[in-house]
Formats: structure tokens, C-alpha cells, sequence
């Protein structure tokens, strides 16, 4: 499974992306759509119609990663959107996602979550 720096986010594309296209043409998407710098070190994630495959973007210092999931049986369970919006995610809910969890229908407890201070 992936592991993330705390300092990375991650964006998911809403809706159905056509994942016929490959690296340039998801950086394309991010940058024209979204208004997002694909090469920031963000991930950005998409899925296709059937929302049986995602497509995970990444730019690492000398070029970017493209990561693919396809699922064998099942669908995900991705969030629908009538226009280009992107969500923004924690490591944990995009686990969840490629886990096969809907995390928007998941109820987070309260807890105590200690804030980093400033120095």
C-alpha cells in the first residue's frame, strides 16, 4: 500500500475521467480543468466510467508515476459530480477508497487530534 508524507495531498477528480488517456493527458486535465499544477508532488486521483479502474497521477522529482487499479469484480465507490470538481482527501479516506470502503457514507468519530505548534 502506499505511504505518504503528511505534507502530500491528494485530489480526487468527481465524476468519470476517460482513462484512455495517459500521463499527458491526465496532467492536461489537472492543469486545464481543475486549475492544479500536476507537477506540485500531489496525487491526483481519477476513475473511469464503469468505476471498476482508477488511475493515480504523481510527480516525483524526475518525472511522475502513474499508478493503475483495476478491479476484477466490483465497482468503487466513487462520488458523482455534473461538473469538473475535484475533492480533496486524508491518506486514510483514499485507503479506504482502494480498500473497497465508501468513505463519504462513513460516519468519523470525534476525537482528540493533537495540532503540531508552530515554532
Amino acid at each position: 500500500m502506499l505511504s505518504l508524507p503528511p505534507q502530500v495531498r491528494i485530489y480526487l477528480a468527481r465524476g468519470a475521467t476517460d482513462l484512455r488517456k495517459a500521463i499527458d493527458g491526465l496532467a492536461a486535465c489537472t492543469r486545464d480543468l481543475y486549475e492544479l499544477d500536476p507537477m506540485s508532488g500531489h496525487l491526483f486521483v481519477f476513475c473511469n466510467r464503469s468505476k471498476n479502474r482508477i488511475k493515480i497521477l504523481y510527480w516525483e522529482t524526475s518525472g511522475y508515476w502513474l499508478l493503475l487499479k483495476r478491479l476484477e469484480k466490483g465497482r468503487f465507490a466513487w462520488p458523482n459530480a455534473s461538473d469538473a470538481s475535484i475533492l480533496s482527501l486524508s491518506s486514510t479516506e483514499l485507503h479506504a477508497l482502494l480498500g473497497g470502503l465508501d468513505f463519504e457514507r462513513a460516519k468519523r468519530r470525534n476525537w482528540y487530534d493533537r495540532k503540531p505548534r508552530k515554532v
